[in-house]
């Protein structure tokens, strides 16, 4: 009975929301241009590259050829590095990559999972240092990011490597390699940006029809989307609080974000709830840090 309520209840807000795009269409078709202006120009252009190298470096031995160096931890340095240099939610897709081709098992997946949600650092050092404006602050918030995650590498158990790589030669030839990551990575970003229109959209419609104050305003569309939000917190006039609004935002994430990483995963044995998990721990982490490393900096200057 729950659930035909549910159904019922979400049949009906799409359906309004439906009706309003209709009515609103010129604000909706304006909205979805402008925002695939920004995906096109700032997101995309990184983050589907580096999947098409990712998997090209996976299809070509990789790990086995690192293994040498760094033995049975090499899948685990491997989507730690990749994840930081592309940023979210890239961590879940190479996690589920290595676990489909075996290359780490299961528990290592689920331990994984918690920890591997790095913001992309183009898009910190640029995009966010803009509306920051203070290159010491947007690097101490970038830091304590990243330094959140890997202390809780540190702090969650990691579970013993059951999973032996096996070298084998690689049958493909190089043509069937790169139109397979091009396909692959193309399937990702456009996850990736449908997700993060239809909640954007999303956000256009509430914000012309409610008179919000300025902190609701800003708060209910960080429940939706990271871009949009993050622009919208130049509204906040304390550069140091804005700093720490856009922490929680990242570290946490939003709802589109949630969905894509939940997407992701879905046909795999990796718990969303460790992912939730992290992001929760991981906030409050990184919290602490901004305020550790703000203070050291007054400190010295």
């Amino acid at each position: 009975m729950l659930k035909k309520y549910q159904s019922s209840l979400t049949l009906t807000v799409f359906f309004t929301l439906l009706i309003l795009y209709i009515i609103n269409s010129n604000i909706i078709i304006k909205a979805f241009l402008d925002y695939t202006n920004i995906f096109i120009t700032k997101l995309f252009p990184t983050t589907f590259i580096i999947f098409i190298f990712s998997n090209i470096f996976i299809e070509y031995q990789i790990i086995e050829k690192l293994e040498t160096i760094f033995k049975n931890k090499t899948p685990i340095i491997y989507i730690v590095i990749m994840s930081m240099i592309s940023g979210f939610p890239s961590g879940a897709k190479y996690i589920k990559d290595l676990l489909n081709k075996n290359y780490i098992s299961k528990e290592t997946a689920n331990y994984l999972i918690y920890f591997t949600h790095f913001p992309n650092p183009i898009f910190i050092l640029g995009t966010v240092y803009k509306i920051i404006n203070n290159k010491n602050l947007t690097y101490i918030m970038y830091l304590s990011l990243i330094i959140s995650n890997l202390l809780l590498m540190l702090l969650i158990k990691k579970p013993k490597q059951s999973v032996k790589i096996i070298h084998k030669q690689n049958e493909k030839d190089f043509s069937t390699i790169i139109s397979e990551s091009i396909i692959t990575s193309l399937k990702t970003s456009i996850l990736i940006f449908g997700t993060s229109i239809f909640f954007y959209l999303i956000t256009i419609i509430i914000n012309k029809y409610l008179n919000l104050q300025q902190t609701t305003y800003i708060l209910l569309n960080s429940i939706f989307d990271l871009t949009f939000t993050i622009t919208l917190s130049s509204l906040i006039t304390n550069t140091p609080n804005r700093c720490l609004f856009l922490i929680i935002l990242i570290s946490i994430s939003t709802l589109s974000i949630h969905i894509q990483t939940k997407s992701i995963l879905s046909d795999t044995n990796i718990k969303y709830s460790n992912f939730l998990k992290g992001r929760i721990i991981s906030t409050i982490l990184a919290i602490i840090i901004f305020y550790i490393l703000r203070s050291l900096l007054d400190i010295l200057y």
